[in-house]
C-alpha cells in the first residue's frame, strides 16, 4: 500500500484510496482497468512510450482540438481521468533501472504486451517480483502467456478476440447475414473489467499472505467466458450453437419491434405474457395464445408476432413504452445518445457529469462514475492530460530525482 509521505493524489478518497497501480499498456483493454480504479481512489501511474505516447487511443474516434492546438480524441477524453501520465523508454538500460526502481513502491502492476516482450528487456516475473514479492502482475494479451506456440505471438485486437473468442459467432443474424461485432470496443472492455477484479483478488491475498502472484489474462478467454452454458451444450448434447438474431427463440415477445418513429425492446417472459395479451385484447386462456408463448415458429406464435408488431407500429415509442410499463411489462426505448442525455432518469441519477480536462483547457461532459458507492464515492478530480504531463510529479516526488536528473533523462529520450 502506498506510502503517507509518497502520496500523488491530492486528496484521499473512495473504496481503493492508498492502492497505487501501475499501468504500462496501451489502446483500451488494460489501461481502462486502470483507469477505472483510479477514479475510485487508486493512484494509478501510466506509462506511455516518449515518442508519440499511446498515439492509436489518444487520436481513435471522434477527434476534438485541445488546448495545446493538438487533437484528443473523445474515447481518450472518457477513459483518461485520474491517472497520472509520465513517459518512459522500457527498451532502454536506463528505463529499465527507473522501472525497477518504481517496483516496490507499486501494488498492482498492469501490462499489455505480446507474451516475452518484457522478458527480452530483463523485465521478466522473477526479477520484477525479486523486488517486490508483495507485488501482483496482471498480463493481459490477446492470446495468453502460455498455450499452442502458434497463437501466442498473434496480434489481437478488440475485433479479432470477439471473433477468436466466440462472442461474434452469436452476435448478429443467421446466415447468409454476417457475424456482428459488439460496439463499441466491447471485447476490450470486457477484458478490463475482468483484469481489474482480478488484479484486486490477486492484491486481497496479497495483503493476507504477504504473497504477491502473477495473473495471466487471455483476451479471448475473457471474452469466451461469458458464453453462459453455449458450450456444455456443446460437449454434453452436440448443439453447435450459432447466430438467432434478437429473438430468444423459446419463448416471446422478447424482441426488437419498430414503432412508427423509432425502435423498441419488449420482453414478456412467463406471467408476464398474460399482461401483453390483456394489452393487445387477447384472450390468454385460448390454447392457441398459450401455445404462441413458448413455440415462436407455429403458426400461433407467429400470428401472435404479427399481431403485436402491428400494435406496436401504430404507436410512437412513447406510447409503446409507456402503455407497457404500466402494463409491468418490460419494455424500453433503443435509446441514442440524444436520447440518454435528455432521459429524465439518466438526469435523476446523474450519469452524466461535468468535469475539467487539463489536455483540452475546459469542461467536459460526458459519463460519470460507476458503480455508486454509499460511504466511500468514486470522483473526477482530473480528467486526461497530455503526453508526458505528470513526469516531473511522479519522478521528482516519488523517485526523489532532481530536476536537473529529469530534464537530462528527457534530453536522452529516455522519459
Amino acid at each position: 500500500m502506498a506510502s503517507d509521505t509518497t502520496r500523488l493524489l491530492p486528496k484521499q478518497f473512495g473504496p481503493l484510496q492508498g492502492l497505487r497501480i501501475l499501468s504500462t499498456g496501451s489502446l483500451i483493454a488494460q489501461p481502462f482497468a486502470a483507469a477505472i480504479a483510479a477514479e475510485m481512489g487508486a493512484e494509478v501511474i501510466q506509462i506511455e512510450p516518449p515518442k508519440g505516447g499511446d498515439a492509436v487511443w489518444r487520436q481513435l474516434e471522434f477527434v476534438m482540438e485541445d488546448a495545446d492546438g493538438g487533437s484528443t480524441s473523445a474515447g481518450w477524453v472518457q477513459t483518461r481521468r485520474n491517472s497520472f501520465h509520465t513517459t518512459l523508454d522500457l527498451g532502454s538500460p536506463k528505463g529499465q533501472k527507473i522501472f525497477m526502481d518504481l517496483i516496490p513502491k507499486i501494488d498492482i502492476w498492469m501490462e499489455s504486451s505480446i507474451p516475452g516482450t518484457y522478458d527480452a528487456w530483463g523485465l521478466d516475473d522473477a526479477t520484477v517480483m525479486a523486488a517486490n514479492p508483495r507485488l501482483v502482475v496482471a498480463h493481459v494479451s490477446g492470446y495468453g502467456q502460455v498455450g499452442h506456440p502458434d497463437y501466442l505471438g498473434r496480434a489481437s485486437y478488440d475485433f479479432i478476440g470477439q471473433g477468436f473468442g466466440g462472442l461474434m459467432n452469436l452476435t448478429g443474424f443467421p446466415n447468409p447475414d454476417p457475424p456482428m461485432r459488439a460496439a463499441p470496443w466491447t471485447g476490450d472492455f470486457i477484458t478490463a473489467l475482468n483484469c481489474l477484479w482480478s488484479s484486486l483478488a490477486g492484491y486481497i491475498h496479497s495483503q493476507k499472505t504477504g504473497k504477491g502472484q502473477v495473473i495471466d489474462l487471455a483476451q479471448f478467454e475473457a471474452i469466451h467466458y461469458l458464453l453462459s452454458g453455449t458450450m456444455v451444450a456443446y460437449y454434453e448434447m452436440g448443439i453447435n450453437r450459432e447466430r438467432g438474431g434478437n429473438k430468444a427463440g423459446l419463448f416471446q415477445p422478447y424482441d426488437v419491434f419498430r414503432a412508427s418513429d423509432g425502435w423498441v425492446n419488449i420482453a414478456a417472459i412467463g406471467s408476464l405474457f398474460t399482461r401483453i395479451c390483456g394489452v393487445l385484447g387477447l384472450d390468454d386462456v385460448e390454447g392457441k395464445w398459450q401455445i404462441a408463448a413458448t413455440d415462436t415458429e407455429s403458426v400461433e406464435g407467429i400470428e401472435f408476432d404479427a399481431i403485436l408488431r402491428g400494435w406496436v407500429e401504430a404507436r410512437t415509442v412513447k406510447e409503446v413504452v409507456e402503455i407497457l410499463n404500466e402494463a409491468k411489462v418490460a419494455c424500453c426505448p433503443i435509446m441514442t445518445p440524444k436520447d440518454m442525455a435528455e432521459d429524465p432518469h439518466y438526469q435523476a441519477r446523474n450519469v452524466h457529469i461535468e468535469w475539467d480536462d487539463p489536455q483540452l483547457g475546459r469542461k467536459v461532459k460526458g459519463t460519470g462514475v460507476f458503480p455508486k458507492f454509499s460511504d466511500t464515492p468514486g470522483e473526477i478530480w482530473r480528467g486526461s492530460v497530455a503526453l508526458g504531463y505528470d513526469n516531473d510529479l511522479v519522478f521528482g516526488k516519488l523517485m526523489g530525482m532532481s530536476e536537473s536528473e529529469i530534464a537530462g533523462l528527457a534530453e536522452e529520450g529516455v522519459i
